[in-house]
């Protein structure tokens, strides 16, 4: 798995106009291609006049699925100029919708690849990115009586603490950078006298 990749934010929009021509810029974070085409799909709808939907999407934390559309534009014009912005900016699980309202000038075919990458370009600027980094899931249990110091230590500390459970005893879910594990182990020891029980589990996504 990837150490860390970077994606949008959150949804959002920018617009340019060059030419007469408005160029709307709509941005949204996308877990699969089900989300991203839906996301196209929607801002469809709500312009239903613009002549132009162009699309690029960057799906996994390798970039491993990559799609776009020119959407009538000349071919290599609006999509890919669009997918490169998001690849050059390291942009994962995001999708890019470009709607277009012509406004009667040609640009011609730098002009409008300068266009629509630009305005992803000026989109992810407005719209911002985080960064996500690979983690390690570990549970921590502990009793009733330790619980409440500890999570407060854990936090203190940096770590990432994802839920917490209480039962017969206290399971506090975190998140570990895989160089993190060993170390975290021997602090969990000292900090509890011994009496937590560590149990790691599988991989995922979180705030760097």
């Amino acid at each position: 798995m990837t150490e860390q990749y970077r994606t949008v934010a959150r949804e959002g929009v920018h617009e340019i106009e060059i030419s007469k021509s408005r160029f709307i810029c709509a941005l949204a974070p996308a877990a699969t291609e089900e989300e991203a085409q839906a996301f196209v799909a929607r801002i469809r709808k709500e312009h239903p006049t613009a002549r132009h939907h162009c699309f690029a999407y960057v799906l996994g934390a390798d970039g491993g699925v990559q799609k776009a559309s020119d959407d009538g534009e000349p071919g290599g014009t609006a999509g890919v100029p669009m997918l490169q912005m998001l690849v050059r900016r390291e942009v994962r699980y995001a999708v890019a919708v470009v709607t277009r309202y012509f406004g009667g000038v040609k640009l011609g075919a730098g002009g409008l690849i300068r266009a629509y990458g630009g305005v992803v370009g000026e989109a992810l600027d407005a719209v911002g990115t985080v960064t996500r980094q690979r983690f390690r899931l570990a549970s921590v249990t502990v009793d009733h009586q330790r619980a409440g110091k500890l999570e407060n230590d854990l936090r203190a500390t940096g770590r990432a603490v994802r839920e917490v459970r209480y039962g017969a005893d206290v399971r506090i879910e975190v998140g570990l950078p895989e160089a993190d594990v060993e170390g975290f182990r021997a602090w969990l020891a000292d900090t509890t006298a011994g009496t937590a029980r560590l149990e790691l589990g599988g991989e995922a996504y979180g705030d760097a």
